[in-house]
């Protein structure tokens, strides 16, 4: 809890004093467009703080989510109900995550490596379904409208859908990470997970479990991008993993798995879209953004290298 508790000081300084470079940053409807803004990177954070419990890595969750996205609009534009394209969508993300784990576990191939090359496996599919030219729905279709209310609607005319799907795919994260069996086992495999083997847990089928799980967040924050913007292009979702990531990191997930919290995961997701809140209401470029979250993860990584050091100085 110490880590967390050291996030949430941090996130508190950053509003207190984005407060004063910031105009605005306090009034309720920004707040709701920052929850809005990070629904989609949030979403797939949770997935991500599963895989990296388990000591693994996925580098291909931004892929992912423009093969989601582009598979739910081609379904919507040859006319297919909005439940059947999401499902084809969500299908999408399952078999990616479950190619990447497969991969992984089966032919024990470090998850780097295979997530590096399924990045541009699928990147590539994507731009052959859409031979390079961009999807954009028609608005007038009645299934694009049904489909547009899961991004642009409002939960009781106030609070965003995308926002409040963030809120519920946490608290699924959470109970499943705190309260199950599996969320046990997560622990157990990353921490050691020849312990794991020894003592009867399935460590192939935890990890397996943990990029599947990935993969169908991942269609499911493409699905919601598309739903948003009624557009889609072959390279959408290009870094995404790198937010994804910091936002895990920051929260206090251990980079070589065995520790983290969905609660930590949550407060790295709310600092990263504060930070990117911020920079964009003092009007400072873009490019500003990127640079500052990359020194913001190499930061984040030194903290938990440091303090991993310092617990094994001090022994059990």
């Amino acid at each position: 809890m110490a880590r967390e508790s050291g996030v949430l000081t941090a996130l508190a300084m950053l509003v207190f004093a984005g407060s004063f470079v910031a105009p605005g940053l306090w009034a309720p409807q920004n707040m709701l467009n920052v929850g809005q803004q990070v629904a989609q990177i949030g979403i797939m954070a949770v997935g991500m703080t599963f895989v990296i419990i388990t000591a693994q890595i996925d580098l291909s969750v931004g892929s992912i989510y423009a093969l989601a996205a582009v598979v739910t609009g081609l379904l919507l534009t040859q006319g297919s109900p909005a439940w059947v394209a999401c499902l084809g969508g969500l299908a999408v993300g399952f078999c990616a995550g479950l190619v990447n784990g497969l991969t992984t576990v089966y032919l024990h191939i470090p998850s780097f490596i295979v997530t590096l090359g399924t990045l541009s496996a699928f990147r590539g599919l994507t731009l052959l379904l859409t031979n390079g030219s961009p999807i954009s729905l028609d608005a007038n279709q009645a299934n694009v409208q049904t489909f547009s209310l899961l991004g642009q609607g409002l939960l009781f005319s106030v609070v965003p859908m995308e926002f409040a799907f963030l809120i519920l795919t946490f608290i699924f994260g959470y109970v499943l990470l705190a309260w199950t069996k599996y969320g046990f086992y997560v622990y157990a495999v990353g921490g050691s997970a020849e312990a794991a083997r020894l003592c009867g847990i399935n460590v192939a089928r935890v990890r397996l479990t943990s990029f599947v799980i990935l993969g169908t967040l991942s269609a499911f924050s493409g699905i919601l991008g598309l739903s948003f913007l009624n557009y889609v292009q072959g390279v959408t979702g290009q870094g995404l993993e790198l937010v994804v990531i910091s936002a895990v990191i920051i929260g206090g997930t251990a980079l070589f798995g065995g520790s983290g919290t969905m609660l930590g995961t949550l407060i790295g997701v709310a600092l990263i879209g504060v930070l990117q809140n911020i920079l964009v209401l003092s009007g400072l470029s873009s490019f500003w953004q990127i640079l500052v979250v990359g020194v913001v993860v190499i930061l984040a990584v030194a903290l938990d290298s440091y303090l991993r050091r310092r617990r094994k100085m001090k022994g059990p």
